[in-house]
């Protein structure tokens, strides 16, 4: 086991499906020589070549239509968008091409493709390259969508991601790059569309995604010393989404917050509050909380981005006012 950063298990997830399978390429802006923007990519072209770690113009278009087409003809490509921001300028690509193609093939056309990220904000690159838009891939029927939180989690669920039939989206988060954890050796993967419980816990449920996380764990951490004790989920997977396990804890705990980095307005909360609702209601003590980022662009700031986005200090307050 060794200790990894979550930007060394993006490059060892996505060296891992490349040894595995031929068929396995990279594509994409910067990610060849330069080693990634974020340095994700590190020592990949070194290892596999340039028919395989495959540098692009700038343009999101031409990255994500040459990757549908080698989805198509039986390779499964890897295929990075910088900033998650930039989904904007190829959105028709994604949504009227990739995500339907198996569906209005009636399932001759396969699209195994990975489409990977940067997102979210806290990293003081302003409005428009710290949006958080997996709600965005949420919306749209025929993506899967996921979302680690950890570095274990970067290299099982990309593994997974790769050898699916979908096409994935998968958000890395930018504020999580340095963190590090311990990694198994060994092949990893996980599975999409499973929640973990990664703290358990009686009075309340706390259900977080990507760098909300850790946030949420610390928060728990606090308000175990005042006596509360938090169960926190991490969810990991929009779609497919575990409601088991959310639901499962819920009827544990009869108290649920939801913490989004999401702008407030339809974040991916909402949603689970939704299928509470509708499943759990009668096992629900309190109104359901949803901690979120106010519906406004983020500050270039950094004092005004860390107000806006949730901290641990308004999760502990949040849940504290929400037990009262």
């Amino acid at each position: 086991m060794a200790e990894l950063s979550y930007r060394e298990a993006v490059a060892r997830g996505i060296a891992q499906e490349m040894d595995r399978d031929e068929r396995v390429f990279l594509i994409g802006e910067d990610v060849a020589g330069a080693g990634g923007v974020f340095k994700t990519t590190v020592g990949l072209l070194d290892r596999f070549g340039p028919r395989r770690v495959v540098d692009t113009p700038i343009s999101e278009q031409a990255i994500l239509g040459a990757a549908m087409g080698a989805a198509m003809t039986g390779l499964r490509p890897i295929a990075e968008i910088m900033f998650s921001d930039f989904f904007a300028v190829a959105w028709d690509i994604v949504v009227n091409e990739i995500a339907k193609a198996r569906y209005m093939t009636n399932g001759q056309v396969e699209v195994p493709l990975v489409i990977r990220s940067a997102n979210g904000g806290g990293a003081r690159f302003g409005a428009q390259h710290s949006q958080s838009v997996e709600n965005w891939a949420m919306a749209v029927p025929g993506l899967k969508v996921v979302a680690p939180s950890t570095p274990a989690d970067v290299v099982g669920l990309l593994a997974a991601s790769v050898r699916d039939p979908d096409p994935v989206l998968f958000f890395e988060h930018k504020s999580l790059y340095a963190s590090k954890a311990e990694v198994p050796d060994g092949e990893i993967l996980d599975e999409l569309g499973t929640a973990k419980i990664v703290r358990p816990g009686a009075d309340l449920t706390i259900v977080a995604l990507a760098l909300m996380v850790p946030r949420a764990l610390e928060a728990a951490e606090i308000l175990a010393g005042e006596g509360i004790d938090a169960e926190v989920i991490d969810v990991r997977s929009l779609i497919p989404l575990d409601t088991a396990t959310i639901l499962g804890s819920v009827e544990k705990t009869s108290r649920l917050f939801t913490v989004e980095e999401n702008p407030r307005v339809l974040g991916w909360g909402a949603e689970i509050v939704s299928i509470a609702v509708d499943e759990a209601f009668w096992h629900l003590d309190a109104p359901i909380v949803r901690i979120t980022t106010p519906h406004v662009p983020l500050p270039s700031s950094g004092g005004l981005e860390d107000e806006t986005i949730p901290s641990v200090e308004r999760i502990v307050a949040e849940v504290k006012k929400g037990l009262v």
